[in-house]
């Protein structure tokens, strides 16, 4: 809403933005637009848009691409993995307003308790886990039945070195990837971790907040979340709602790899701005989206909510190292990220594989192998969600 005024304000009548709530998580949030552009609603004009819906939306010209001419500064000095998932068919369909990844946030009392360096360049998934049980403390994941989970599925797969599909410019006839020897290593991550008794207790439910209340609970350890959390923790203990003590005990590490010899990669998200192909005043929208992704206004909007930049320049910025010491390690994990799969299919591909991998207690080796028969069965119009 502040992008919002001082876009308007600085447009000088040319304009003027109001803002209306998306629901919270990413799955509703797609929900809501793809409802309201497949009517040709023309009340949109700028969409916030998670990255992985930009192909289905483009795909299905819901979308105004921009010209090359608008999309060169939109796009120069932005994270290639950002750049690349507002792109569809070598267009530029979003701007990148911020980009996130996920790091590893730790209560330093815990791992001095169970005798681990989680910034040791080897740390795994494993070492991880075996220490909340050592410590009887949680490890905090998103494991609710939402995009969010599959967040953390991609990531392990990407960090074992595969892929959930590929070749996904054949659409519904793309590759399925996910039965493989990586899919089978995030299965059995997850698979231990649900059953371990260091996952919250309300796992199969959990989402960002939930997850991140378990750091600030008896039990809390570690949390696998966003860059927010920083500026939220911080908030809390202001306000009264969390112990100074926990915020002063935080630390952060690198993601945790999956094998020691193989890079971790972190999950990709963030926020693209969209242009709606309905919209009555595309010109001016786009010179509105001008302003929202400037670097003033990233950098403006990272230091009042704590949501990450979408271009490195800024993590530099002296106020950010200021406000976030974790800034390089934020920058440094989102080159290192691995974004989910460009295709339009993805809202079938994610659904299908939260289907067959939720509860998390639930999953085991098979998991992939089931996954990879009903992700082609539902990509091929064979079966239903």
């Amino acid at each position: 809403m502040k992008i919002a005024q001082r876009c308007s304000q600085a447009s000088g009548g040319r304009y003027t933005i109001t803002t209306s709530l998306l629901p919270s998580d990413a799955t509703a949030q797609r929900e809501q637009l793809i409802r309201r552009l497949a009517a040709k609603d023309s009340g949109i004009d700028l969409m916030s848009l998670d990255p992985v819906f930009v192909p289905e939306a483009a795909n299905a010209g819901f979308l105004r691409p921009f010209t090359p001419g608008e999309a060169t500064p939109l796009t120069q000095g932005v994270f290639p993995a950002a750049v690349q998932s507002s792109t569809w068919k070598g267009r530029l369909y979003a701007a990148p307003m911020w980009a996130n990844t996920q790091i590893l946030w730790y209560r330093k009392s815990v791992a001095r308790r169970a005798g681990i360096n989680p910034n040791d360049p080897n740390f795994t998934w494993d070492q991880l886990i075996d220490a909340a049980t050592r410590t009887n403390t949680l490890v905090g994941v998103q494991g609710n039945r939402y995009e969010g989970y599959v967040v953390w599925i991609n990531a392990l797969i990407a960090s074992a070195g595969g892929r959930m599909i590929g070749q996904t410019e054949r659409g519904s006839r793309a590759s399925i990837e996910i039965d493989s020897p990586a899919g089978r290593e995030a299965a059995r991550i997850i698979g231990k971790l649900a059953r371990s008794g260091v996952a919250s207790p309300t796992l199969s439910t959990d989402i960002e907040e939930q997850s991140r209340a378990t750091i600030n609970s008896p039990r809390g350890g570690f949390l696998l979340n966003w860059g927010y959390v920083w500026q939220a923790e911080q908030g809390d203990a202001e306000d009264g709602a969390i112990s100074p003590n926990i915020v002063n005990d935080l630390g952060w590490a690198p993601y945790p790899k999956v094998t020691p010899n193989q890079p971790a990669r972190p999950p990709f998200g963030g926020i693209e701005i969209g242009v709606s192909a309905f919209s009555r005043h595309q010109d001016v929208a786009v010179e509105a989206v001008r302003c929202i992704t400037s670097p003033a206004n990233m950098k403006q909007y990272m230091l009042d909510e704590g949501n990450v930049a979408a271009r490195p320049d800024i993590f530099d910025d002296p106020d950010i190292l200021q406000q976030f010491p974790m800034a390089p390690l934020l920058r440094d994990s989102i080159v290192a990220s691995s974004p989910r799969p460009n295709t339009p299919y993805y809202a079938d591909l994610s659904g299908a594989v939260q289907n067959r991998w939720h509860p998390p207690t639930e999953v085991n080796e098979s998991t992939p192998g089931e996954t990879s028969v009903f992700v082609r069965q539902v990509l091929r119009d064979q079966a239903l969600l």
